[in-house]
């Protein structure tokens, strides 16, 4: 969730490269909306862009598709511009930094025509800064394991685990399988997942006193955490200095046995790798504790319009149409996650990822819903390259933490 982030099928659905919103489309203007990879649904986009169509008549509309790296940095870049793209697909964690840079549009008085008195009060969180709305809610979502049913087979497991102890049984049990090449795929720059170990071991990245902030990683929960992060990490081959961003391309091969992934993944898989369509299962991320799943980084996306964009009639158009009920159900039903309203759960039914993420979300958390909390995820990001790969590696652990504190404190005191 989701920065989440952050997620359905990523086909690309574009009308032109291009990143202006200013171009001029026969007889109309043209509206561009940034949406990032896998948050693009094919037939989602595809009824969402004919509806655009028909209820502005001569006017186009121009969907690019983002990937997640520097994504930070290419929006600040977009927003501070004056022909930015006028919609933009934002990571819920980062929305209070796009809104007290200025660069989003207060779309408080459209709260309710877009639906705003229904949704989740939890994901509406993020998208409220300093009182006023300068997003939409979008989707929620967070991490679950994914798992190969041949593989878990073979290996003679019959259940799937229900607490970490016995997760890290299954994967001892797997690695020594033959076939199995990876018992659990988990790339060392895998902070999402990260998160969740700290909060489920008590712990945080950082925590406030007054009006400074403090990194928090060389603590003994958060020490733990990172124990525990080693330990899976070790049950495979993944790279040690690499974030998840390509683990799908290993799990289509047919010979990892599990892997800590979002919905829309399976999706990608399956078509790379059709052979896997029926291949997959899902279940939450264990705990310590028998029936009660794991803590999660809340991941998940808001919609917004840009400040400066040169559409915001057409923009107030696309968001209308995108979150009405119809479409925001069908988006929930195409890639699992949660949609910003309960009154839409029912369209998670059958969904395998759905249904194991569903168990999670209570006890789901989010990393510090503040402007400066950009800063910490823009690279080098000072968790990944500070403190998982240096402890991966073999470096002190709490050296190495200190290290990382000093650098997420001194991001988010950073002034605005």
């Amino acid at each position: 969730m989701f920065s989440v982030a952050a997620c359905s099928s990523s086909s690309k659905t574009t009308a032109s490269s291009s990143s202006s919103s200013t171009a001029k489309a026969a007889g109309g203007k043209t509206l561009t909306v940034w949406l990032m990879t896998g948050d693009n649904p094919k037939d989602w986009v595809a009824n969402v862009t004919a509806q655009f169509k028909a209820a502005n008549p001569g006017d186009k509309i121009n969907i690019d598709i983002q990937q997640w790296t520097n994504i930070t940095t290419k929006i600040t870049t977009a927003l501070s511009q004056n022909n930015p793209p006028d919609v933009i697909d934002i990571g819920n964690t980062q929305t209070p930094f796009y809104a007290a840079s200025g660069g989003l549009m207060d779309i408080t008085a459209l709260k309710s025509q877009l639906g705003g008195d229904g949704w989740t009060a939890s994901m509406n969180g993020s998208a409220v800064y300093n009182g006023k709305q300068y997003a939409a809610p979008w989707y929620a979502g967070g991490r679950a394991v994914m798992y190969n049913k041949t593989l878990w087979a073979k290996a003679g497991l019959t259940s799937t685990p229900t607490t970490m102890a016995a997760y890290e049984a299954d994967l001892a049990k797997l690695k020594s399988t033959a076939g199995v090449s990876s018992a659990l795929y988990l790339p060392g720059q895998y902070w999402y997942f990260f998160d969740g170990l700290l909060q489920q071991a008590g712990a945080s990245i950082a925590t406030e006193s007054g009006s400074t902030w403090s990194g928090t990683l060389n603590t003994p929960a958060a020490l733990s955490a990172a124990q525990t992060f080693k330990t899976l990490q070790a049950f495979g081959t993944a790279p040690k200095d690499q974030t998840e961003a390509t683990q799908d391309t290993f799990f289509e091969k047919g010979n990892v046995a599990t892997m800590i992934a979002m919905g829309y993944e399976e999706g990608t898989i399956t078509t790379a790798n059709p052979k896997l369509a029926n291949e997959i299962g899902w279940f939450p991320i264990p705990s310590n504790t028998a029936g009660t799943p794991g803590k999660t980084f809340l991941g998940g996306s808001n919609l917004a319009i840009s400040a400066n964009s040169q559409n915001k009639t057409l923009a107030e158009s696309f968001l209308t149409i995108a979150l009405n009920q119809a479409n925001e159900s069908d988006f929930a039903k195409d890639s699992g996650f949660l949609p910003n309203t309960s009154a839409d759960y029912s369209a998670l039914a059958g969904n395998a990822y759905a249904q194991a993420y569903e168990q999670a979300a209570p006890e789901a958390g989010y990393t510090p819903l503040v402007p400066t909390w950009a800063n910490v995820e823009n690279a080098p990001n000072p968790i990944t390259t500070l403190f998982l790969t240096p402890v991966l590696e073999g470096k002190s652990p709490a050296s190495s933490a200190a290290a990382a504190d000093t650098q997420i404190a001194s991001r988010l005191n950073q002034q605005q």
